[in-house]
């Protein structure tokens, strides 16, 4: 595995990212904020939310501060288990 420390943006990261990933897909792992700043800038066709039901304290509202965007998504799956639920969703532009 190789990593990459970017500093000039979340686009610049897609970009670099997209460049050596060549045919393959790329895939944002992270909490919140990175997302977020890819949903912004546009740049997400795809999200798969894991829910896993167990309280650590608080945590960041992953939708509340793109509330004023202008953000639709599509249900394409979703897996519900006795321990988690995924939920995958198509960012519709």
């Amino acid at each position: 595995m190789t990593v990459t420390v970017v500093t000039d943006g979340v686009e610049s990261a897609i970009e670099r990212a997209q460049a050596a990933a060549g045919d393959k897909q790329v895939m944002v792992i992270g909490g919140a904020h990175t997302p977020q700043q890819c949903l912004r800038a546009g740049l997400v066709d795809e999200i798969h939310m894991g829910i896993v039901p167990v309280l650590l304290g608080e945590g960041l509202r992953f939708f509340e501060p793109l509330v004023n965007e202008q953000l639709e998504l599509e249900r394409t799956r979703v897996f519900a288990s006795e321990t988690r639920t995924d939920l995958w969703f198509r960012v519709v532009k």
